[in-house]
């Protein structure tokens, strides 16, 4: 709780606060509140003794007294933690100049570090106009200095040495063979009773997708929004992944378990959506943004919205007042939530000014990248936006790491066998050169993964060529087609035999090229234990077991779990040398690397080749990896080597001869190696 400022009386009446800080700002004798609006000619703060009530009381700000420059604010004393606000703001409503003041709504505060949605919430009839104010969201007053951190800081774990997990807080735990008490199912703190999974998974990092407030009515009818992309605040953790109702209970569940998951040597990486709120399009509900200053916090095109999110709406991101917002959110999720980084949603978005076109030095990303608050965590861009902007590779600025989509798709397209993918392999594998290399970067900027959230899971990405999104209800029209991947022969899912063989080895091929290759690897919630969506590849409207982890298959695909354990293992701990530690990261950048074909020396570059060989050699250790994507079986030659070659796995064996503890490795008595079709050999000495 602040200290009051010399401006603040302690008497029962109203005083003029203060325009700094934004929000609702705790103090000993009372709450100061405040609100950028340019163009509002009147504000009203909303008070309410209940999340689905009227106002009990209602405060109307006076221009001349409560209001600085852009900004309005009040102190009202005798207000505590718990009080639930909203405001109401006054103007003209004038589509065509941007203007759609609405003095019917109840706003959400933009800096409210939680919300309260009422059990009778209906996003059609806001969209309407014909819900009560006692209907709509609303924010609630927090005092964040009261939670006991004990001495938790952000873990700041060097890139080099990550693994990164991408995973959905609720649907980790949400499925009935979760193994807990309902009430803990789908929550923050449902999660830390899974996190001793995680840890024997072996990952360093988890990436949760979006747990900022969220509309889950955001979605088509008779469904909810899952994935969580549909923002309605950038401060307030989501509600409904807490165990308990209370307003301020997801502020303390989500800090226990970010201080649970650091306890564990995992660092929690949040994926943050500031390139559109869940306001929507035109017809959207008024929420909060759209009802306070529609022309400062979006782009717009005459009474309309640009959408390059593809969601219905854009926020102005180079704006000083919307810019302030995302960095004030960013600042308090390290400082008061002690997140460790994030992964930025569509973040070409950041790179438009405000008439949408490409800025070459745009300022919301270097502001960003250079804040200091911020100069410790993580900042991972998605490179791409809904309306074709691609910057993979060449994003803006020096400390933004990239989702590399270049690695998913030729990844994809290597094993599924498709022609001239050799030399696009090549590249990957070792950091992505083509993309990179010109920028003189670290090899840690390319965030190297083969499946995620958006799009197939691994399992399906070997078991339908074509989406099958029929549950989302919209025809089968959503979700993206150019998907990359072969159903082994059969659509679906299959009981023959020679199929589920082939599936199995694809996936663990999969799984030791991301780990393999240089850069950081990301692994998607479930694909470990060939977690399937049924062929669905856009579930965001899917909260059910279609996207949920089922826990089962931790059983039922011991085998593959396995697999991936023992390959994270190898990277980040002992597997390539016995006397120190050294990452994957930094032994192949001190290597040399000999190019091979199924004759040493002779790589096949040409456009019909589908397999590779590579030797990585320093005075610390070697790796021989042979590639076949080729659908018969090769036989490679093996370097000479004064040690014999040991074999470490061979995606063709069947658990557990697949993979083995590096100290294990079974030696090679011959000097060729019989590669069967469509598999990965790795060799160590």
């Amino acid at each position: 709780m602040d200290t009051v400022p010399r401006s603040f009386v302690p008497h029962r009446g109203l005083a003029r606060g203060r325009s700094a800080p934004l929000g609702a700002t705790l103090y000993p004798h009372g709450v100061n509140f405040s609100v950028y609006s340019k163009y509002a000619t009147g504000m009203d703060l909303l008070l309410f003794d209940a999340a689905d009530a009227e106002p009990s009381r209602i405060i109307e700000l006076d221009p001349h007294r409560h209001r600085s420059f852009h900004y309005w604010h009040v102190f009202v004393p005798d207000l505590a933690a718990g009080q639930i606000y909203a405001f109401r703001a006054h103007g003209p409503y004038l589509p065509d100049l941007g203007l759609r003041f609405d003095k019917g709504k109840a706003l959400l505060d933009p800096y409210g570090r939680a919300v309260v949605t009422p059990a009778n919430y209906d996003r059609r009839s806001l969209s309407l106009g014909s819900a009560s104010v006692a209907a709509s969201m609303k924010s609630v007053v927090v005092d964040p200095s009261t939670y006991d951190w004990e001495g938790d800081q952000p873990l700041c774990r060097p890139l080099s040495e990550s693994v990164i997990y991408e995973m959905h807080v609720a649907g980790f735990t949400k499925h009935p063979n979760s193994g807990m008490s309902s009430d803990k199912r789908g929550t923050y703190l449902g999660l830390i009773e899974k996190i001793p999974y995680l840890k024997e998974l072996g990952v360093t990092a988890v990436e949760f997708l979006p747990v900022f407030a969220f509309d889950e009515q955001d979605a088509p009818a008779g469904r909810r929004n899952y994935w969580g992309y549909s923002p309605i605040s950038f401060f307030a953790p989501h509600a409904n992944y807490s165990s308990k109702a209370s307003p301020t209970a997801p502020l303390d569940e989500f800090r226990d378990m970010v201080k649970a998951l650091h306890r564990a040597g995992i660092e929690v990486i949040l994926d943050v959506v500031y390139n559109h709120t869940g306001e929507g399009n035109r017809s959207g509900p008024t929420l909060c943004f759209r009802g306070l200053d529609n022309p400062t916090y979006y782009l717009l095109e005459g009474a309309g919205y640009s959408n390059f999110s593809g969601t219905g709406n854009t926020l102005n991101a180079n704006h000083s007042v919307v810019l302030r917002m995302i960095q004030d959110s960013l600042r308090y999720w390290v400082q008061e939530m002690h997140v460790d980084g994030f992964r930025f949603d569509l973040a070409s978005i950041l790179a438009r000014d405000e008439a949408g076109r490409p800025l070459d030095r745009p300022h919301a990303l270097f502001s960003i990248e250079t804040d200091p608050a911020l100069v410790e965590s993580k900042l991972i861009a998605e490179p791409w936006d809904a309306a074709g902007l691609y910057q993979v590779g060449s994003f803006i600025g020096d400390r933004w790491q990239e989702w590399n989509g270049r690695f998913r798709d030729d990844v994809r397209a290597f094993l599924k066998s498709d022609p001239g993918m050799v030399v696009p392999l090549n590249n990957r594998l070792i950091g992505s050169p083509d993309l990179y290399g010109h920028e003189g970067r670290e090899p840690e900027q390319s965030i190297n993964f083969v499946a995620c959230h958006d799009g197939f899971t691994l399992n399906d990405a070997v078991s339908y060529n074509h989406k099958h999104n029929e549950a989302n209800g919209e025809g089968n029209q959503d979700g993206h087609s150019h998907n990359l991947s072969w159903n082994c022969g059969v659509e679906g899912p299959t009981s023959d035999p020679r199929i589920e063989s082939l599936r199995e080895r694809q996936i663990k091929n999969f799984h030791t090229l991301t780990l393999l290759a240089v850069g950081v690897p990301m692994l998607n919630m479930g694909d470990e234990v060939r977690r399937t969506q049924q062929g669905n590849n856009n579930a965001y409207c899917q909260d059910n077991e279609i996207s949920w982890f089922d826990w089962e298959l931790v059983t039922k695909h011991a085998g593959m779990l396995r697999f991936v354990r023992e390959l994270i293992r190898w990277r980040t701990t002992t597997g390539l040398t016995q006397d120190r530690y050294l990452t994957l990261i930094e032994f192949l950048g001190r290597s040399r690397i000999d190019w091979h074909g199924v004759r040493l020396n002779q790589p096949d570059w040409s456009e019909h080749s589908h397999s590779l060989a590579l030797t990585v050699s320093n005075g610390r250790g070697h790796i021989h990896a042979m590639f076949n994507a080729y659908w018969e079986p090769l036989e490679f030659e093996l370097p000479p080597h004064h040690l014999p070659w040991r074999r470490f796995l061979d995606t063709s064996l069947e658990a557990p001869n697949d993979i083995c503890p590096a100290n294990e490795a079974r030696p090679v008595e011959r000097d060729r190696y019989l590669v069967a079709d469509r598999s990965i050999v790795m060799l160590l000495e």
